[in-house]
């Protein structure tokens, strides 16, 4: 303990004897004629003759206080770089001129008031990189020729380009916001619509004097052509250079890229969600049993709907953005907006696809073993495969949002990220599980057909009949699954087979084609849909002669004399028995009547 003291003495009697730091250092660290007080506000008041630049970095002090730069008339320098600040007040830059303003590096740099320069000439170069600032000042960009914001991921959104009248250079963080300066006016880009038809003509003699300084050149001596020498630059469309650049995946347009798109995007989400939603509604309301049909159409009712809430989320978003997307691209894309779009269309797709394969198998096997009722699907058996493809579905949409991929990297929010290899993998499973399931559905279409024709029971108008029904409903499902062929082996190979702005017209005409016509294929156009619904609305006192017709019909009549139809000395052998279940079935499967039995 007495040894412990000792040392304790010692450290204190060399920290009294250490000599305080020298006036250099103190003076580099906050120089004259500057004030910092810790944790507190930066002040460097004037004036000081002689001093042109102001360098201060690595000081404690959190805020640049109004009048802060007061009297420093002939400081047209100030380079702040690696401090504490927090804050940039109004009128903090008041009396000064300057040329350069660096503010790099202050990483805890939140807010600049919009009064900021309020009071000050320029400045022409503003560096804010590195910093946490959310928004720039809305007054006094006016003078602002090179703007400089690197690795600023906080500032998501730059104020309007008209603010910029003088840029000629911006070294940003996002492409998205070079889209601003790309994007200009049609009245900035012809000049004689900006500018007085008196300053046009100034512009077009000065180009005739350079002119003409060229031709005489041979003829004059060098000092005869002084006066000639004129700049006519400024007669250009001025289009700053702005980096980096716009990628194939996100190029400078609106959400939806063209008009006729967001007309059609409006049409066909709503078509899903209100179709869809009818098909749950009867179905889940029917006071007829929940066979396993039924079953199944209501689960690919539901992943259809999610698609429409999908396209529903898209143009929501395409409407309030259009014009100025480039300002909120990066909101939307690396916000909860878009990974929730992402979650929803991937979920849909995939649980779309996986219960269109299990509809088909479904009916394939119940054609196929028609006079083997034990063998037979039950719904508890329907339940479990689609419990398998609810957490199958979950899973892959969820992956993207774990680091798998990403929704961000295209406004339209689909996993095109393939940086890693895993990513690669992922994406191009689900082309892989795409074309099989379309395969799958194919083979067993064509099974179905060949089980179902029999020349001895049928016509061959009702072959042809066959054929185009389940022609549609083969084309539906490949029009669908092709836009997601080409995005993924678009995305997996880093070459883009289309463009997003393509892209975009596949994702509105053709990728949520299924989930548009599934509930009219599979529901709405059936006999036994329409009965239901019709029993439905006399419940509510609409339609009752309809339903009161539906109500007299002996379908457990006609389903037995479909089985049934022979009697007596005719009665079928067990083949022939075996071909007419068939022959109903397979009718009552094309004829539309997808979601109930024979």
């Amino acid at each position: 303990m007495k040894q412990r003291f000792s040392a304790l003495q010692l450290l204190k009697l060399l920290l009294l004897l250490q000599p305080p730091l020298p006036r250099a250092l103190r003076e580099a660290l906050c120089p004259e004629p500057c004030n910092c007080v810790p944790d507190g506000a930066l002040r460097c008041p004037g004036p000081t003759a002689g001093l042109t630049r102001l360098s201060l970095a690595y000081l404690p002090v959190k805020v640049i206080p109004s009048q802060a730069f007061r009297g420093l008339n002939e400081v047209i320098k100030i380079k702040l770089y690696g401090n504490g600040f927090e804050e940039v007040q109004s009128h903090a830059f008041n009396g000064t001129t300057l040329t350069s303003l660096e503010l790099k590096e202050n990483v805890h740099l939140e807010k600049m008031h919009n009064g900021a320069f309020r009071g000050a000439t320029g400045p022409k170069t503003l560096d804010i990189s590195s910093t946490k600032l959310q928004a720039l000042p809305s007054y006094g960009l006016e003078s602002i020729q090179r703007l400089i914001a690197t690795s600023s991921y906080s500032l998501k959104k730059l104020p309007s380009r008209e603010t910029f009248v003088n840029l000629l250079e911006a070294t940003l963080t996002y492409p998205s916001h070079c889209c601003a300066f790309r994007n200009l006016p049609t009245k900035e880009q012809n000049f004689s619509h900006s500018i007085s038809e008196n300053f046009s003509k100034q512009c077009e003699s000065t180009v005739r004097k350079v002119n003409n300084k060229t031709l005489y050149s041979s003829m004059l001596a060098e000092s005869e052509l002084s006066g000639w020498d004129y700049e006519y630059g400024f007669c250009l469309p001025k289009t700053p250079r702005c980096a980096p650049e716009p990628d194939a995946f996100n190029p400078c347009e609106d959400i939806m890229g063209y008009d006729f798109l967001r007309v059609l995007i409006w049409l066909i989400n709503i078509l899903a969600i209100m179709g869809n939603m009818t098909v749950l509604f009867v179905l889940l309301t029917s006071r007829y049993k929940l066979t396993v049909p039924r079953f199944l159409m209501c689960n690919l009712s539901f992943a259809d709907f999610c698609m429409g809430l999908y396209l529903l989320l898209i143009a929501s978003v395409d409407s309030q953005t259009k014009g100025q997307y480039y300002n909120h691209a990066i909101d939307w894309q690396t916000g909860s907006g878009c990974s929730t779009a992402g979650f929803f269309t991937v979920f849909a797709s995939e649980l779309s696809v996986y219960t269109l394969t299990v509809i088909t198998l479904e009916r394939w096997h119940t054609i196929t073993y028609a006079i083997h009722l034990d063998q037979k699907l039950r719904l508890r058996h329907a339940i479990l495969i689609m419990l398998g493809g609810w957490l199958f579905s979950s899973l892959i949409a969820m992956l993207p949002l774990v680091g798998v991929s990403n929704y961000m990297k295209v406004s339209i929010c689909f996993p095109m990220d393939v940086e890693t290899t895993l990513s690669q993998v992922y994406i191009l499973t689900i082309l892989i599980l795409n074309v099989v399931a379309f395969f799958i559905i194919c083979a067993c279409y064509i099974k179905i057909y060949f089980a179902v024709r029999n020349p001895e029971l049928m016509a061959t108008n009702k072959d042809t009949k066959i054929a185009k029904k389940m022609a549609i409903l083969i084309f539906t499902d490949f029009t669908c699954m092709a836009p997601i062929s080409f995005f993924a082996i678009s995305a997996a190979f880093k070459v883009p087979l289309i463009t997003v702005t393509n892209s975009k017209v596949l994702l509105v005409l053709f990728y949520p084609i299924n989930s548009c016509a599934n509930p009219f294929l599979y529901a709405i156009f059936t006999k036994t849909f329409q009965r239901d619904f019709f029993l439905l609305l006399s419940k509510f006192g609409c339609c009752k002669r309809r339903a009161e017709l539906y109500r007299r019909k002996d379908f457990s009549a006609y389903t037995s004399n479909c089985k049934n139809g022979f009697t007596g000395s005719n009665k079928p052998s067990q083949s022939t028995l075996k071909l007419s279940t068939l022959h109903c079935q397979g009718t009552a499967l094309l004829d539309k009547t997808r979601y109930t039995e024979c």
